[in-house]
């Protein structure tokens, strides 16, 4: 059975997963790059961070983006949500209040999964390197899309 996620089902699925495909644009065509995410059901944003470079340079100058989240259990067994939406940099104390979120709601993500409790972003993230400058972002979601096939 193939059928439409609602928008429940969809926010679910970005709730209890925490890596997804960031999709935004650079010289016209489309690059796409596994992140680290946390969904914020109360604000409806994406929340996650990078080092200053491509990447941020080219959301910088296009705001749109898209973010894809899957669980793939087989070809006839999965679910997939995409988000279009708007890239937003966040800077000084909002910037490090909302990666203290991240850094919880992630954490949280893993122990309900995992049943495991990591410590540090560095253990479920990309490590923030305190000589190179992070960028926290949000994406703000303008539409919110999914799928699920299941054969069971």
């Amino acid at each position: 059975m193939r059928r439409t996620l609602n928008e429940q089902e969809c926010k679910t699925l970005l709730e209890q997963n925490y890596i997804g495909r960031l999709a935004y644009i650079s010289g016209g065509y489309p690059h796409i790059v596994p992140i680290t995410y946390f969904y914020d059901s109360e604000t409806n944003t994406i929340t996650s961070y990078a080092s200053e470079g491509h990447k941020i340079q080219e959301m910088r100058k296009n705001t749109a983006v898209s973010l894809a989240v899957d669980e793939i259990s087989s070809i006839s067994n999965w679910k997939s949500v995409l988000i279009q939406g708007t890239f937003e940099e966040l800077s000084r104390i909002d910037a490090k209040h909302i990666l203290h979120e991240f850094s919880e709601g992630v954490k949280k993500v893993i122990a309900e999964n995992n049943n495991e409790h990591p410590k540090y972003i560095s253990e479920f993230s990309a490590k923030i390197d305190t000589e190179e400058v992070s960028v926290v972002f949000r994406i703000h979601i303008n539409q919110l899309v999914g799928k699920l096939r299941d054969n069971n």
